[in-house]
């Protein structure tokens, strides 16, 4: 989300794609900009909330689960959608050692106290951006930034924690891209 951004991204050569809020939104939005471009490597920046990570925590997220896809009654294991070949846990190889590796979960729902399971970190879009990658054989990465502890206060942590995550986004972009780009 150009929220999630600020300004830190304004003028860069690289493609910048804003997916919107939630699984569907993003997939739509990063398959109809991977048709019309097949860039090396999907860069994820978002930002995230985490029981356990303190905020202002930069992650690299490794493994994605849809934390909402619920077909148990159907016998397949949580996280599962049934007859799709993927896993129900998405994995992408580690490029940032530096980084906390994290279990990213997403759902679409904006998590302000409720149980996270397994998952490091809870957002709403990685693990649909991550599945298009895998589908359509592009490489994808994912940095996220703590902004909130995923508690009754999470809406407002989000939003006061915003510009940071912008500046942390950007540092990594250079990073990896080099300013180049």
């Amino acid at each position: 989300m150009r929220e999630e951004a600020a300004t830190e991204f304004d003028g860069l050569a690289s493609t910048i794609l804003y997916t919107g809020v939630g699984k569907v939104n993003s997939a739509w939005a990063l398959t109809r900009a991977l048709a019309a471009r097949r860039p090396l490597l999907v860069l994820d920046f978002g930002t995230v909330g985490s029981p356990r990570l303190a905020p202002h925590t930069l992650v690299e997220c490794t493994r994605f689960i849809q934390r909402d896809m619920d077909a148990t009654p159907l016998g397949v294991a949580p996280f599962t959608t049934p007859f799709d070949a993927l896993p129900a846990v998405l994995e992408v190889p580690r490029r940032l050692p530096d980084l906390p590796s994290a279990t990213c979960g997403s759902a679409d729902h904006f998590v302000a106290g409720h149980d996270v399971g397994e998952c490091d970190v809870v957002e709403m879009e990685a693990y649909a951006l991550a599945k298009v990658c895998r589908l359509e054989a592009v490489e994808f990465m994912a940095v996220k930034y703590v902004t909130d502890g995923g508690d009754a206060s999470a809406h407002l942590d989000w939003r006061v924690n915003l510009p940071r995550a912008a500046r942390a986004f950007r540092l990594v972009y250079d990073r990896i891209v080099g300013g180049h780009a």
